[in-house]
Order: structure tokens, then C-alpha cells, then sequence
């Protein structure tokens, strides 16, 4: 029986739009050049942070997020970056019996960002937080922990499947592949993704209707 859902962030629940735009504007490059950019790396394989090295050779990448930061241009969230389906598709889970919790590859700047936010969430954590980042099982070791409950009463949301579906089902979690942004339609009909998510959807009320009136591991009272 599912009784925790827990969510990515990146293109799960916000837009990386302001994420790549501000990176664009910082480098001094078109924010297409660097869209560009970032799908080409993720269709090699490769870590986001290369497109950025494809502009910057030799950038440091945690050096320019300091300078950034005492810019005054560093990270930012406000209700436009949230997808659209995000606060009824969370609100209607807590109200169907589930604990809603909040955990991505995120900075601690980010944590305090999306709580700020005040997501209709029980927790929200990040990688930065917690000093463990996807796609490391030590995550959803930690997960597990923060959520109280057996790995398989778990479902983990996300986009990308080298980072969310595929470990999290390694990890013993169940598994949803939501087919949004990038990584999410890049590889949605990638064999691998269709074995080990227990729901592939296009969005989180696509999923809510799937658990709360279909899915037999709906929690009861």
C-alpha cells in the first residue's frame, strides 16, 4: 500500500525556464543558445553542467553560483516558476490520505526558496540539505527515513529516469515517470523507464486520478 508520495523538483513541480534563462544572462550567451545547449547534453547523456562548460570551457561552476549569489542574481522562485497542476494535484493527495513530501537535487537556498513557496507539502528537503544527491541510493535511504514508512509504501515522482525512476526503483521505492520537460519526453517510451514505473503520466492530476480512483494501493482512513 502506497502512503507517501514524494516529488522531484525541477520539472516536476517548478520550471528550470528561470534556472537556464539567468544562467544565459550571467555567461553572456542567448537564453536559446543555452536551451540549445542544455538539450544536447541531455541527449548525450551528459550532466547539465556541460552546457554550460560548451560556453565556458573551463568555468567553475560552483565559483560563478558564489558570484552570482553576491551579485544579487543568484537563485530564485516565486508562483510563476510552479506548474499549473501542482497545488490541486498535492492538496488533492493530502486530502485522499497520502503524506506529500518534497525532495529533489536542489541547493539549500532552494530549500528555504520552495518552502517559502508554502506548497501544500508535509516535507520539503533537498540534496543540499541532506548532503546526498540523486542518483546516489544513499538519497532514498534518507527518503525512506524522512517519510517513516517501508520503501515500497513509497511512490516517487519524476521527470528524469537516470535520476528519479530508474533508482528509485532500484532503491525499492514504486516509481512514477511524469513525461514533462526535457528529460521527461526524451526518454517516456524508453523500455527501461516502462519496466520499472508502476505509472507513467503527462501530468500530477493525470497521476491523482490513476491513485485515487483506480489505483488498488490507495490508502485507507
Amino acid at each position: 500500500m502506497i502512503r507517501t508520495i514524494a516529488f522531484d523538483v525541477g520539472e516536476t513541480l517548478v520550471r528550470d525556464d528561470r534556472f537556464w534563462a539567468s544562467w544565459a544572462d550571467w555567461l553572456g550567451a542567448p537564453r536559446h543558445t543555452v536551451s540549445a545547449l542544455v538539450g544536447a547534453v541531455v541527449a548525450r547523456g551528459q550532466d547539465n553542467a556541460e552546457a554550460l562548460r560548451l560556453i565556458w570551457p573551463h568555468i567553475d561552476v560552483d565559483a560563478e553560483y558564489r558570484a552570482r549569489e553576491a551579485a544579487g542574481r543568484g537563485e530564485y522562485l516565486d508562483e510563476s516558476d510552479v506548474y499549473e497542476d501542482v497545488r490541486p494535484a498535492l492538496t488533492a493527495l493530502r486530502e485522499a490520505g497520502f503524506r506529500v513530501v518534497v525532495a529533489g537535487n536542489r541547493t539549500t537556498k532552494a530549500a528555504d526558496l520552495l518552502r517559502a513557496l508554502d506548497l501544500p507539502a508535509d516535507l520539503v528537503a533537498t540534496s543540499g540539505e541532506w548532503g546526498v544527491a540523486k542518483p546516489d541510493p544513499a538519497f532514498f535511504e534518507r527518503l525512506v527515513d524522512e517519510a517513516g514508512v517501508p520503501a515500497g509504501e513509497i511512490l516517487y515522482v519524476g521527470d528524469h529516469p537516470a535520476n528519479d525512476t530508474l533508482p528509485a526503483r532500484a532503491a525499492g521505492l514504486r516509481a512514477a515517470h511524469l513525461r514533462r520537460g526535457p528529460w521527461g519526453h526524451l526518454w517516456a517510451d524508453d523500455p527501461r523507464v516502462a519496466e520499472a514505473a508502476d505509472h507513467q503520466v503527462r501530468s500530477l492530476l493525470e497521476l491523482v486520478a490513476a491513485l485515487t480512483l483506480r489505483d488498488p494501493c490507495r490508502p485507507s482512513g
